[in-house]
């Protein structure tokens, strides 16, 4: 098993779109996928206000967890963030916009399908306090 040097986790960081977020509140344990982009020590995230959100406004202390495994191979690399919650509004929420848009591009969404609402848009970021990363190579022979 090898340790990631932070250069090799921000790549990593950078190179996947995925990632687990796991929160803690009230002797409950949440952990949630979301799409996220990474920019200097924060990672930028814009969801639909739900549990998740209501148990980070109340412990701000996170988890984020990104991984990818290689199956011909059993190869695999993981990074494990231990930050905290900072919802945005305002200028904070245009810049998580942004930062994803530049990212991501924009969706388009069909308009055959009608948008079924599911909350209230919430931007926020995940400021990054420490970063761990760790990886397994092996040989597909």
């Amino acid at each position: 098993m090898n340790e990631l040097a932070r250069d090799e986790v921000d790549r990593f960081l950078d190179e996947q779109t995925v990632g687990r977020i796991g929160c803690h509140d009230a002797g409950l344990t949440y952990v949630v996928p979301v799409i996220y982009a990474r920019q200097a020590d924060a990672l930028y995230v814009m969801t639909t206000e739900g549990q998740k959100v209501h148990m980070m406004r109340k412990n701000p202390s996170v988890c984020f967890e990104v991984d990818e495994y290689e199956a011909a191979t059993g190869s695999w690399r993981s990074v494990i963030v231990q930050g905290r919650y900072e919802e945005l509004d305002g200028d904070g929420k245009a810049l998580a916009l942004s930062i994803l848009a530049q990212r991501f591009g924009t969706r388009r969404v069909p308009t055959e399908r009608p948008r079924v609402p599911l909350g209230p848009i919430v931007a926020f970021c995940v400021r990054i306090q420490s970063a761990t990363g760790r990886s397994v190579r092996r040989d597909g022979g």
